[in-house]
């Protein structure tokens, strides 16, 4: 079975504070865009097997592995006889990138392997095997415009953003998610305007969205060439932009396709990993089966 698993991004987050067992309580609006990974799964026929594979060797092919944990999940879950099953992961989505690329191999996995195996759970049951692996899980398995809460638990779909063109710029460098959670705790956070965001989006009045996208982490976390790819984002025409999860990628959001194309074809000459694409309705798409 081969997927595609998307990548998303942040219209907004927000952190709200920390739970009793020490987690972070976030409003987050997500969104998939269509900037896949590839994930080939197949039988091996050797009992209780998961044998991993990456395009990129910078990735861990082993436990450590999101996708591995996700495959191990499952089977814990479900009880099911694991017969045994290579995974192959695509890599596309850059990583530690605040793009989700991780659990959105993760929720691929899981949606290959309930299929294959016949075990046929609901998307909600996928969803609490997913989010302890990993929070963003839940929302990769359910894709599209979504309002995630909580550790990115508690989801609520809300009505599809325009078919803009985005474009996504990861600079050069990684941000550890732990890190920059850290870096929030020493911080008096600005909060963002949720629900004026809330009341635009569910309304469809996306032009009042675009002031109202944020992310506080750019409040404390460095990316130091987020102004000069905003200024020239800005240049080329964009509606909006924003740094995507715990970072470094910034998104802009564009109505023409000819300038999101002159700002990616600028971007380019300084970056290696500039994307056009634009927002989807699903988080996983099965392409052979």
């Amino acid at each position: 079975m081969i997927i595609n698993a998307a990548a998303k991004i942040n219209l907004m987050l927000d952190i709200l504070g920390k739970t009793e067992d020490g987690y972070h309580s976030l409003f987050m609006i997500m969104q998939s865009v269509g900037i896949y990974d590839t994930i080939t799964l197949k039988k091996t026929g050797v009992p209780n097997e998961i044998r991993l594979s990456c395009s990129d060797d910078r990735l861990p092919c082993n436990e450590k592995n999101i996708a591995y944990k996700a495959a191990a999940a499952f089977f814990e879950k479900t009880k099911l006889q694991n017969s045994g099953f290579s995974i192959h992961i695509e890599k596309r989505i850059p990583f530690e990138a605040g793009l989700a690329g991780g659990s959105a191999d993760a929720a691929a996995v899981l949606i290959g392997l309930n299929k294959m195996t016949g075990a046929n759970l609901d998307i909600e049951t996928l969803c609490r095997i997913g989010v302890k692996i990993g929070a963003d899980v839940p929302f990769c398995l359910k894709g599209g415009t979504m309002l995630a809460m909580g550790i990115g638990e508690v989801l609520a779909p809300l009505p599809p953003v325009k078919n803009n063109y985005y474009v996504l710029v990861k600079p050069d460098m990684g941000i550890s998610t732990k890190e920059a959670y850290d870096a929030a705790d020493n911080h008096k956070i600005r909060h963002t305007d949720k629900n004026g965001i809330l009341r635009a989006l569910s309304t469809e009045q996306e032009e009042k969205v675009y002031p109202l996208i944020a992310n506080v982490f750019e409040q404390f976390v460095e990316v130091p060439d987020r102004a000069d790819i905003k200024a020239t984002m800005r240049k080329h025409n964009t509606l909006a932009h924003c740094m995507s999860g715990s970072g470094p990628t910034i998104y802009g959001i564009f109505e023409k396709e000819k300038d999101a194309q002159k700002c990616v074809d600028e971007l380019s000459k300084k970056y290696k990993n500039v994307f056009l694409c634009r927002p989807i309705k699903s988080g996983t798409t099965i392409v052979e089966e």
